[in-house]
């Protein structure tokens, strides 16, 4: 897959259908380094498939600028599951910077590459090579007050290893165009939020179905 070459205002024209109100200044020119960043790798690695480009800004930047609004307010930790291309995790701690954002990857190519993006973005991210659920693995923060995740399975295992590091009323947005986690994963649906221009795609806001860090 090969991405345009875009002066910074270019960028910001093909973001402006996507972008809400209200983001922060310095968050244009990170989401931009994002932007080169990946066309920078994008030549070499699998990072978004085959017409990822056509799609870019509305199924990748805008939807991950599409959780915004279900963030919680003030500071706090998220912690993004599976981030590969850095969607959502690394759009939302360009939009929120005063969110501690952990970018969970375990993919050696693919953590390489967010590696790399937050150097050039110069977001305080972390990013983490590891699986969450596996053991040993290594520490990951806490306490979470939000988690993210988009195209990857939530598993009872990945729920288990989280559990004890989630505040009481953390909350879990999962993007997807299926059905939502059952309540084998430990998890309870508490809302769906459809995305722009899809009839199928949406994001689901979950909690542990055991609030207090012990899922039943």
């Amino acid at each position: 897959m090969r991405l345009p070459a875009l002066t910074p205002d270019e960028f910001a024209a093909r973001l402006a259908p996507w972008a809400p109100p209200g983001l922060p200044p310095e968050a244009l020119p990170a989401l931009c380094g994002h932007y080169e960043e990946l066309r920078r790798w994008a030549a070499t690695i699998d990072l978004l498939g085959p017409g990822a480009a056509d799609e870019l800004f509305p199924r990748h930047f805008g939807e991950s600028l599409a959780a915004l609004p279900l963030l919680p307010p003030g500071p706090g930790r998220l912690l993004d599951l599976g981030s590969g291309a850095g969607f959502p995790g690394l759009v939302l701690a360009a939009a929120r910077p005063d969110l501690e954002v952990t970018l969970v990857e375990p993919r050696e190519r693919r953590w390489a590459f967010l590696l790399a993006a937050v150097r050039r973005t110069r977001l305080s991210a972390q990013c983490l090579r590891v699986t969450v659920g596996a053991a040993p693995s290594p520490p990951l923060p806490r306490p979470i007050a939000v988690v993210t995740a988009r195209a990857l399975r939530i598993t009872r295992s990945m729920v288990d290893a989280l559990a004890p590091l989630l505040l009481p009323d953390a909350r879990l947005l999962i993007w997807g165009g299926s059905a939502a986690p059952g309540p084998e994963t430990g998890l309870r649906l508490l809302s769906e939020h459809p995305l722009p221009g899809s009839e199928r795609r949406r994001i689901r806001v979950l909690a542990l179905d055991a609030p207090g860090g012990a899922v039943r």
